[in-house]
């Protein structure tokens, strides 16, 4: 199944599904962002989260990717919560994109997840972690969606080419390069924005993970810590870098948070953040006309 949206970008309304990828590509004017919860904790909560993010975003002309993961399939404990069931998460997913005419972004972790999941998210996102696993990727970009693939913590940006290149092999140059930081020690990660210019010579949207990338993996008690009040810096620092795109995770009560809590933005700050940005990236623009 495949969504038809009306996506307004600079005032004027698109509505197809190639319209999404071209102008998500194309537009400079703004950056787009991509964003929602770490997971769909139950069947209410995406709505609430979806709601607020398509009011903020339709008032500030800033096109909208709803974002959520169906399955967490990498926690660090075996009794970290993982999800509510594949076809109910997937359910939700499909129908916030439906109730709010939003085009919506999963996770996907293995080959015989790709078909299925195709049916009901218009992105596939291939986590950093996976981004070398090249049945993923080839599965992916045979199905035609749009496949958002993260820089693994562990790579350069330069590498990424060849990513990329695997997915152009199976047909499909609808791709998209996300930054999420990289590994400095065991515990932490530092992000460098040249990633952002390297990985758009490969000719594809890139994007800038502000928060994951202030996660801080595997703390002793095997739950992940983060450092959610630097998320404006590393934002500022992206959009002044040229970054197409802003991933964010985001929760009305990210202290009880069922994955990531502590590195997402509560929900009330996405707005005031997103205001100044949009100041940021009208600046940039006026700048590139020098």
């Amino acid at each position: 199944m495949q969504h038809c949206f009306v996506l307004k970008i600079n005032n004027r309304k698109l509505s197809t599904k190639m319209d999404l990828y071209n102008k998500l590509k194309s537009d400079k004017q703004n950056f787009f962002l991509m964003a929602g919860p770490c997971v769909i904790e139950n069947e209410t909560m995406p709505f609430e989260i979806a709601e607020q993010l398509k009011k903020i975003t339709s008032e500030l002309d800033i096109p909208f990717i709803f974002k959520a993961s169906y399955r967490k399939a990498n926690r660090s404990r075996i009794d970290s919560f993982t999800g509510i069931g594949d076809e109910k998460a997937l359910k939700v997913l499909q129908q916030v994109g439906k109730t709010f005419d939003v085009p919506v972004v999963t996770d996907i972790h293995e080959t015989n997840q790709v078909q299925v999941v195709a049916q009901y998210a218009d992105i596939l996102q291939i986590p950093a972690f996976l981004c070398r696993q090249t049945d993923l990727i080839l599965a992916a970009a045979k199905t035609g969606k749009i496949v958002n693939i993260k820089k693994g913590q562990f790579l350069s940006a330069q590498s990424m080419k060849f990513t990329c290149d695997k997915a152009l092999s199976a047909g499909n140059d609808r791709i998209m390069l996300t930054d999420r930081g990289t590994f400095f020690g065991y515990q932490d990660l530092v992000v460098d924005v040249r990633s952002i210019p390297v990985m758009q010579q490969n000719n594809v949207p890139v994007i800038m993970d502000i928060t994951h990338c202030l996660q801080q993996p595997n703390q002793t008690q095997g739950v992940s810590g983060g450092n959610p009040q630097m998320i404006e810096t590393i934002a500022r620092a992206a959009v002044a870098a040229g970054a197409d795109g802003l991933f964010m995770e985001t929760h009305p009560d990210c202290a009880n948070a069922k994955s990531d809590g502590k590195n997402m933005l509560p929900l009330d700050q996405v707005e005031p953040l997103l205001r100044k940005l949009k100041i940021l990236k009208q600046a940039v623009n006026q700048i590139n006309k020098l």
